[in-house]
């Protein structure tokens, strides 16, 4: 079964860019949907963006200012995220599965990186 390591999070202020990364363990992650989910302290995790052969997605949250992308030659899958507001802060995990916004849909999860925004 594919193994998903997340990379890229951190702090960074209200405006600012940050690039996550996804690492995937097997080149078979070509068949997936790939996803970028997150959750806030409190909150439940909700769907950000995701990509498949089908094309791309995002949440109404972060349309305009994040961008998935994947590498199948490299097995990774990528969100680019500008414009950062305070209420982007949370642990964002990605997941492969099917073509879905649910949670449920997705059968494989990274161990999250944590995005902080501050004011």
């Amino acid at each position: 079964q594919v193994q998903l390591v997340e990379s890229g999070g951190g702090l960074v202020q209200a405006g600012g860019s940050l690039t996550l990364s996804c690492a995937a363990s097997e080149r078979a992650f070509s068949r997936y949907t790939m996803g970028w989910f997150r959750q806030a302290p409190g909150k439940e995790r909700e769907f950000v963006a995701r990509i498949s052969w089908i094309g791309t997605s995002y949440a109404d949250s972060v349309q305009g200012r994040f961008t998935i992308s994947r590498d199948n030659a490299k097995a990774t899958v990528y969100l680019q995220m500008n414009s950062l507001k305070p209420e982007d802060t949370a642990v964002y995990y990605c997941a492969a599965g099917s073509w879905s916004t649910s949670v449920n849909e997705f059968h494989t999860w990274g161990q999250g990186t944590q995005v902080t925004v501050s004011s």
